[in-house]
């Protein structure tokens, strides 16, 4: 019988009772990994409802029942003491931690100058402190554990960004805002683990779940008898990819996928540059410079331009 990939493996995906994070649980499962799933088990999308074992408990039992091996943890990543307990338990139950998928978050559109402070700061604590809080405790146990053997070990981690970090996405300025900085936590991630064996990547999923119910409302259903396009098993088999010992060179990587497609997506390019004549620019020299650059291109281009990854929603 063929060894499985993430065999001997222990993982943690967070906000994995539902959509997405469900679906990559099941896979690192099947893969072979040993799974830790996390979920909050608020009803709302928003982060709103009282919390519930349930949807962790569910999905835990639903990979025991096929064979696999699953505890649930029903904490709140944005909680730093949380987090903590939340790495602890995968390393008390399975010895150690071996990958880190990073997936909960929640939901407060709006408008920028309609956006209250409370929704602003909620998005942001649930997405980037939340990562954030994971991560510093599963770098500080593979530091260790790196100290103590002498040399690599295995780590993996996955983080949860998005196009609305691509694109711009007007009604969420507090999501986007957080999905890019989850991007810049990636590569420095990536930087300060790589010499301890840890790999760090983002990745832009684009999927129909109960988060983006709304986003895709105008996407095209899926036929009787087939998957739908936006369906989360197109991504979960990407996340079990980036946790394999095969993406060991793949680091510090942003990859956008939904599908059946992935797209490496490069890091920003200087797209033109001016000196100045003098020693310093005058205003009239940068008007005269930059102002003729920008006279040709479409009225309402911006850096995150969507049509890049041909998107048609934000």
């Amino acid at each position: 019988m063929a060894v499985l990939p993430l065999e001997g493996l222990s993982a943690i995906v967070t906000g994995a009772g539902r959509g997405l994070g469900r679906a990559e649980a099941l896979e690192l499962a099947r893969l072979g990994a040993a799974v830790v799933v996390n979920d909050f088990g608020q009803p709302g999308r928003d982060g709103s409802g009282q919390a519930s074992k349930g949807p962790a408990e569910e999905v835990a039992a639903e990979i025991r029942a096929a064979g696999g091996r699953a505890t649930a943890h029903t904490g709140d990543v944005a909680d730093h003491q949380q987090a903590r307990e939340l790495v602890q338990l995968a390393i008390d139950t399975y010895g150690k931690l071996d990958i880190l998928v990073n997936n909960a978050g929640i939901l407060r559109d709006r408008m920028i100058f309609s956006m209250s402070e409370a929704e602003w700061d909620s998005v942001i604590h649930v997405h980037l402190k939340g990562h954030f809080n994971t991560t510093h405790f599963a770098a500080a146990h593979w530091r260790e554990r790196s100290k103590a053997a002498g040399g690599p070990v295995y780590g993996r981690i996955v983080n949860t960004s998005s196009e609305a970090f691509l694109a711009g996405s007007a009604g969420q300025p507090n999501y986007a805002a957080a999905k890019g900085g989850i991007v810049g936590l990636t590569t420095s991630t990536a930087l300060a683990l790589g010499k301890y064996g840890v790999t760090a990547n983002a990745i832009c999923p684009r999927a129909r779940t109960r988060m983006t119910e709304d986003v895709f409302a105008g996407f095209a259903e899926p036929g009787e008898g087939q998957l739908d396009p936006l369906a989360p098993e197109h991504v979960s088999p990407l996340v079990g990819y980036l946790a394999s010992p095969a993406a060991a060179k793949v680091n510090g990587q942003l990859l956008v996928v939904h599908g059946g497609m992935v797209a490496i997506v490069e890091r920003p390019r200087v797209a033109a540059k001016f000196d100045t004549a003098k020693e310093v620019f005058s205003y009239e020299e940068l008007d005269e410079l930059i102002s003729p650059y920008y006279e040709d291109r479409p009225p309402n281009e911006t850096f995150a331009a969507a049509e890049v990854l041909g998107l048609k929603h934000g």
